[in-house]
């Protein structure tokens, strides 16, 4: 079982999301997963600082990028590290992007996503409007990079609405995407599944989708039913609400076949419309 998603009921407390999550990992690593994917805002759910918190961990004085190494080298594991705010690379002061981190098992980084697509959206909830743009910068860069369990691409939750970017992904080798989420809880009903399943079938790819499931601070309600979806769009493990760890096997024989028996690479005729957009291979 060397593939994991963690589903999280992260609440506003950094500390205490972390120590949950370090649990979590755990039990993935004694399952037997090589990577493993935390869900959006694992560590930070529902602060209004998030700038602050970004500046803290680009100078060195915040405890999640440690956290977050020392689990790695500690548990030999490879983590999609949900998402945080982190400024850009080359301007500790910019305006925070949510960004998802690929750590190796050696704690080191070995790819940064900052998600493209922002959720400014109004949703009939208790809370009713969300506008990700107050809080964060769009990101420039579509992300794939190599893990001991296949080429990964990254995405994180509302890309899932634009399926543009995996067919990107796809081109660029993808054989996993993660995609981290928090999906509100009339929105998850109504499309998560669909989304998912349908982003794993058209690029044939196995779909990690980590999400937050349960009550948060704000007050928000997300959806859960994290899922392992594989590249025929089986889902290979699902749970609706709480807090779990999921576990499933890449099968690259299979995919390959899937592939090989459905062409649909070599059938494509149209292409991601913004082909100026930067692919980093990591």
């Amino acid at each position: 079982m060397n593939l994991a998603v963690i589903q999280m009921v992260s609440q506003d407390d950094v500390q205490t999301n972390l120590r949950l999550a370090r649990r979590m990992l755990e039990r993935a690593a004694q399952g037997g997963a090589r990577l493993a994917v935390l869900p959006e805002n694992f560590a930070a759910m529902g602060r209004r600082d998030l700038a602050a918190i970004g500046r803290a961990e680009a100078l060195g004085e915040g405890p999640i990028l440690p956290w977050l190494k020392q689990a790695a080298r500690d548990l030999s594991l490879w983590i999609v590290a949900g998402t945080l705010p982190l400024p850009p690379d080359d301007d500790a002061e910019g305006k925070p992007r949510a960004c998802s981190l690929l750590i190796d098992e050696q704690g080191e980084r070995a790819a940064r996503y900052d998600k493209l697509h922002l959720f400014d959206v109004d949703v009939s909830d208790n809370r009713g409007r969300y506008r990700e743009s107050d809080d964060f910068a769009h990101g420039e860069r579509v992300v794939v990079a190599d893990t001991p369990v296949g080429r990964l691409g990254l995405t994180v939750c509302y890309d899932l609405r634009f399926p543009e970017l995996y067919s990107a992904l796809r081109q660029a080798g993808a054989e996993l995407i993660s995609a981290p989420s928090a999906f509100t809880g009339v929105t998850g009903a109504a499309h998560w599944q669909v989304l998912i399943r349908a982003r794993a079938i058209e690029t044939q790819c196995y779909l990690l989708a980590a999400g937050q499931g349960g009550e948060h601070p704000g007050p928000r309600q997300t959806f859960g039913h994290s899922a392992i979806v594989d590249p025929w769009g089986v889902v290979l493990a699902e749970q609706d609400q709480g807090e779990t760890v999921l576990l499933a096997s890449r099968d690259a024989a299979e995919q390959t076949a899937i592939r090989q028996r459905m062409p649909v690479q070599q059938h494509r005729r149209f292409f991601p419309s913004d082909v100026t957009r930067p692919i980093v291979v990591e």
